[in-house]
């Protein structure tokens, strides 16, 4: 536990410094939306497509890691469902619950990993980024748009939603560069793998600057009880079937990690456009990520 509380402290210290200057204005409001966006679209897919192109899968168990992560995610979205009325929530109320229970903050996720297990670490998280991105975009924006108000996406929507993705898209590009055995092409590749190495600190500042310590203040009862679904029944849930599987070592890690993060901030964004609680997932966002600088290396501690 030493080893990980050792690697997730500058993590949060980052974080924190992200939000020391948003607080301070610097460089500028009008910076953090911009670097988010170029983190999101250009810095973190090339990270992704770099890893997985080079990735030695051999001494990963892929598949079974890759199961145990979405059965837990798709038992925890039948757990949400089934709980909708002790809740107490509206519509919109419960497609924020359900984001705060599913979604997870990658930025930390990557850095966790690779500070704790190097390459091999990050090899893993991008397989958990490839087998989690996809299935919660898809099964929160079905939530949305079946529980949300305002906007409703349409199928063609969402499919082209899921197409555009840049993650998604990185994942395919990584993989299939690994697959055919090409790897990472000459001058593309070792400039990608540059665009890389600047996500993840530009990525936890941006989580940072994004914090609402007001929504966390003025969380209740129910932000509360999603965040011990997220950080701690989730995380169960997926040793669970890790163990069913008998996976162990880095995969089991990195699921584990995965299915115990904070939800991501992208997470209000989607609840904004389509009729989400925005204001609930705020106060889900803030407290998780706060609470999670203690839960994290408990839970791995515990159950990795």
């Amino acid at each position: 536990m030493g080893a990980v509380v050792a690697v997730i402290l500058p993590v949060f210290l980052l974080i924190f410094v992200g939000w020391v200057c948003r607080r301070r204005e610097f460089p500028g409001d009008h910076f953090w939306a911009p670097a988010e966006r170029l983190t999101y679209f250009l810095l973190f897919p090339a990270l992704i497509a770099t890893t997985l192109a080079e990735a030695d899968f051999s001494d990963l168990a892929i598949l079974p890691m890759a199961a145990a992560i979405v059965l837990a995610i798709l038992a925890m979205s039948a757990l949400v469902l089934a709980l909708r009325r002790a809740f107490g929530v509206d519509g919109p109320g419960l497609t924020s619950v359900y984001q705060g229970t599913v979604r997870m903050n990658t930025y930390i996720g990557l850095s966790v990993a690779y500070g704790v297990h190097g390459e091999e670490g990050l090899t893993a998280a991008a397989l958990a980024v490839a087998a989690i991105v996809p299935l919660v975009n898809v099964t929160c924006t079905l939530m949305l748009a079946r529980y949300g108000h305002g906007a409703q996406p349409t199928a063609r929507g969402i499919a082209r939603s899921f197409a555009s993705n840049p993650l998604i898209l990185a994942c395919v590009v990584g993989g299939l560069l690994n697959l055919t055995g090409i790897g990472l092409p000459p001058v593309l590749g070792p400039m990608a793998q540059i665009l890389g190495r600047a996500a993840l600190p530009l990525g936890l500042l941006a989580v940072g600057a994004a914090l609402d310590l007001k929504a966390a203040r003025a969380a209740g009862g129910l932000v509360l009880q999603t965040s011990a679904l997220k950080l701690v029944g989730l995380p169960l849930i997926t040793w669970a079937f890790l163990q069913g599987f008998g996976v162990t070592g880095v995969a089991a890690f990195v699921a584990i990690l995965f299915n115990a993060l904070p939800t991501a901030t992208s997470a209000y964004i989607l609840a904004r456009q389509l009729g989400g609680d925005a204001t609930l997932m705020a106060s889900l966002i803030t407290l998780q990520t706060l609470v999670s600088m203690a839960s994290l290396p408990l839970v791995l501690g515990l159950l990795a």
